[in-house]
């Protein structure tokens, strides 16, 4: 296939700058050329990196052959499963070593519109963190069954309470960083692998003091492949949010203590 970097060059997207898309892959083979496609069209400002898990349906090889026919797609080639979020902080090392401006979240299966990201990134010119939302005004899902509607809807309340996050979207998936705002977490600290992930990063871009802006988007359950979702999933995600929440009372508490014996009067 002849390559595409006959074209004019693209510097970046406005008020932005340079902006990479990540979308891990895991079994992907039938979604992976369609998504590239559609990022490609909606956006064709950005770069594209597919973090693939050594795929045994051969989507890493897939990747490569369009990453072959067009410049601004790369392939990262990783060994076995090692879970969604070793594969973002991978990502997200790998745009740092490179001076991306954003890096962009987005799932491989199609359920988060690429027709929506250039909203995304208008919102991206002033917040750390942009949120593409299921549970905002404006929002639309489609074809999820009631199960897990409410699954989501529920975890995302108690993720807001639990840990006091003005997030309705919590553990949504498609997402902008601003590179300022990954330099500034401890990124190192990070220890979810599934779908917890994001809110243990939002967690700490809200503690960090980030702007985090929700945009309503459309996202739709994918058409073909099998979900990754499964209850280990979600027992994960509930007995972190448990943890963090009870790690954050405890830390507001002594910090209470300390402020109280520190006003103390002392007598001579």
């Amino acid at each position: 296939m002849r390559r595409t970097d006959i074209r004019p060059a693209v510097t970046g997207v406005p008020g932005v700058g340079r902006v990479l898309v990540v979308i891990p892959t895991y079994n992907e083979a039938d979604n992976v050329t369609a998504i590239v496609r559609r990022v490609r069209r909606a956006a064709p400002q950005v770069e594209i990196l597919v973090a693939d898990d050594n795929s045994p349906d051969g989507t890493g090889k897939i990747a490569e052959e369009i990453a072959r026919a067009d410049r601004r797609v790369h392939v990262l080639h990783r060994e076995g499963k090692q879970g969604l979020g070793a594969a973002y902080l991978a990502g997200f090392a790998w745009a740092r070593q490179r001076d991306f401006d954003a890096v962009v979240e987005m799932d491989a299966d199609g359920s988060h519109a690429p027709e929506d990201l250039p909203a995304l990134l208008a919102a991206a010119r002033d917040a750390d963190v942009v949120i593409g939302s299921r549970w905002t005004r404006g929002a639309r899902v489609v074809n999820w069954p009631l199960r897990r509607l409410l699954l989501s809807r529920c975890g995302n309340l108690y993720a807001r309470l639990a840990l006091g996050m003005p997030v309705a979207d919590a553990t949504g998936g498609y997402r902008v960083y601003r590179a300022a705002v990954l330099d500034a977490l401890d990124l190192t600290s990070v220890c979810s692998q599934g779908y917890s992930f994001q809110v243990e990063l939002s967690r700490l871009a809200h503690r960090a003091g980030a702007r985090i802006v929700e945009v309503p988007i459309t996202f739709a359950e994918r058409e073909r492949g099998a979900s990754k979702m499964s209850p280990l999933i979600v027992a994960e995600a509930l007995w972190r949010i448990t943890g963090w929440a009870v790690s954050d009372r405890r830390s507001a508490m002594r910090r209470g203590w300390q402020g109280a014996t520190a006003g103390q009067a002392r007598w001579p």
